[in-house]
């Protein structure tokens, strides 16, 4: 999936690398604040809990909480399961894969030998070098 997002010949014929793209940014922002952050590893030290061991947790006010974890849940980062009169929350793992397949390839990606910077084609070097 990292590929074909990167693969712009594959994308122009598929359209698949925007939504690709698109999928992992959201997520990504879902993940951009602090709170929510904090929201995501106390789901992981305690898979399955109540919203208000959240609120406890995090040290904010419920409807703030509750604003976050809208965010998380429409993302698909976060599950809520209604076990009236409350809300079970739990973190969707296959929900990441996206943005972790992202990071892999990054943290993959060879630096030594690279040059610093862009790519130049052969022809403009030997036209930039005898400037």
């Amino acid at each position: 999936m990292v590929i074909r997002m990167l693969d712009h010949e594959t994308a122009s014929r598929s359209g698949g690398a925007e939504t690709d793209a698109a999928g992992i940014a959201t997520i990504a922002k879902a993940m951009a604040h602090p709170a929510r952050i904090r929201i995501i590893a106390f789901l992981l030290s305690k898979p399955g809990c109540i919203g208000g061991d959240i609120v406890d947790e995090v040290g904010l006010a419920q409807s703030t909480v509750s604003e976050h974890l809208r965010i998380l849940k429409a993302a698909g980062i976060v599950t809520g399961t209604i076990d009236y009169p409350r809300i079970c929350y739990a973190l969707d793992p296959t929900a990441l894969a996206p943005l972790r397949a992202l990071i892999d390839a990054i943290a993959a990606h060879p630096t030594e030998g690279d040059p610093a910077c862009c790519h130049i084609p052969q022809a403009r070097a030997s036209s930039e070098t005898e400037r």
